[in-house]
């Protein structure tokens, strides 16, 4: 063999012994999304994914953010307050620097001081109670989602002008998000003169609320507001029909499911909601719309565009100043930004300065309608 030869299998042999030791290629940027994957809440969470997935399959495809790709995990909170920091301590033990979410308001209070105690930035699409931010003094948690004390006056507003009942009840599932925006929606129509009969907690899960239908009943409540989600408004929805009370009923965002309708049959026809506007009919949106619809993906639910508007965010803000939490949450917090959801910027405490809730009619066959 001669020495020429000698040198190049030598130097063959070292470049794939190099390649075998060095690392597979992986994603440098990461993004937890902290969503329900298990419990009754999980079509919340799929919503969420969607808007998310979106947003980064698009960043991906056009070669990353400086050129690093990004990575999706998924972690579960169930949607449950106990749950919270544990899905918290795992995004930090698993170094993720990034979360959208979590989706829900209760997890979300119990989550957030780990998160903005470890410098991750946390973006919320979804949970809506003002305890999540009110007078804790955070600087990495953010919300691409107006707050109950927003959407409760959009709700009581509705009501005093368009249904003007003569006797509303307003029930809550005692828990953090479904109470709070009772309570909002409560003293927002006792203010305007509008004779709330009943105020009443209810117990998440139960499977039999006659007694509190026989209670509405007596009461002569033709209004019922609901402060909660889908699985306890539909069975609530149901067993109105069944024993005959005639009465409207209304929800906030959590209500608007499409489960909804195996749970309420047709009572659910008329169902009145507020939701954040529907960013899909916007023709800016119209690529981004492109973009879910080629995935199969739903971009006209309550939350799939406030998460791809989360993720728009981050990763702006990555590609400003670089992948660092601390300095990504300065930039959030000192600028403006174009986002699927309009021009998003926040005031101190992460709130967004500006966000639109409608009311929306719900039908017997899935679809929503502006309400009139």
């Amino acid at each position: 063999m001669n020495q020429t030869f000698r040198k190049k299998i030598i130097a063959a042999a070292v470049g794939a012994a190099s390649l075998l030791l060095m690392p597979a290629a992986f994603a440098q940027i990461k993004i937890a999304m902290v969503i329900p994957a298990t419990g009754p809440l999980t079509q919340y969470g799929d919503m969420v994914k969607e808007g998310v997935l979106t947003a980064v399959d698009l960043a991906n495809a056009g070669g990353g953010i400086n050129g690093e790709q990004i990575e999706t995990v998924v972690v579960d909170d169930a949607c449950e307050p106990k749950q919270g920091p544990v899905a918290a301590n795992r995004v930090v033990n698993d170094g993720i620097h990034y979360v959208v979410g979590p989706v829900c308001s209760g997890a979300a209070i119990a989550a957030v001081p780990i998160y903005d105690d470890e410098g991750v930035v946390v973006v919320t699409p979804s949970a809506t109670s003002p305890n999540v931010t009110d007078g804790k003094n955070f600087h990495f948690i953010f919300r691409t989602i107006g707050r109950d004390d927003q959407q409760g006056p959009a709700a009581a507003k509705y009501i005093v002008e368009h249904i003007k009942p003569k006797k509303v009840a307003v029930l809550h599932d005692k828990q953090s998000y479904g109470e709070g925006i009772a309570a909002t929606v409560r003293d927002d129509l006792k203010k305007a003169g509008i004779d709330v009969v009943m105020y009443e907690g209810i117990n998440a899960g139960d499977s039999d609320y006659s007694a509190v239908i026989t209670k509405l009943k007596s009461e002569g409540a033709d209004f019922v507001y609901f402060g909660g989600y889908h699985p306890e408004m539909g069975l609530l929805l149901r067993q109105a029909g069944e024993q005959g009370l005639d009465a409207r009923w209304m929800g906030p965002e959590g209500v608007g499911n499409p489960t909804i309708n195996s749970i309420a049959g047709d009572a659910v026809e008329g169902m009145l909601l507020t939701l954040p506007a529907d960013f899909s009919g916007n023709p800016e949106n119209a690529d981004i719309v492109k973009a879910f619809k080629d995935k199969g993906r739903d971009p006209s639910g309550a939350f799939q565009l406030t998460a791809y508007a989360a993720t728009q965010v981050i990763l702006d803000s990555i590609k400003a100043v670089g992948d660092d939490a601390e300095k990504v949450a300065d930039y959030m917090h000192e600028n403006t930004f174009d986002t699927a959801i309009g021009k998003t910027s926040w005031n101190k405490q992460g709130d967004l300065n500006t966000f639109e809730f409608e009311v929306f009619e719900w039908h017997a066959d899935g679809s929503k309608s502006l309400a009139k």
